[in-house]
């Protein structure tokens, strides 16, 4: 996988949280960074899942326990 640079105009205090943040758990920058923006792609995919599982039918959980022949251990 190849390495590109970024740019983005952050507000400096987030910055210098950050830097200070990093430096005070031995992280480097760059990782922080690409590991939050990963983190943020993986939520909004969630939030996407949650959105679709919500128009979904659902059943009763008797029934689901009976499908899976649970209905008299639970």
């Amino acid at each position: 996988m190849g390495v590109v640079q970024i740019s983005a105009r952050i507000d400096e205090r987030l910055k210098s949280a950050i830097e200070q943040y990093c430096k005070s758990r031995g992280i480097v920058m760059n990782h922080f960074v690409q590991e939050a923006l990963l983190d943020r792609l993986e939520e909004l995919e969630d939030i996407e899942d949650l959105k679709q599982i919500r128009h979904e039918p659902t059943r009763p959980f008797s029934d689901v326990l009976a499908e899976l022949k649970l209905d008299d251990k639970i």
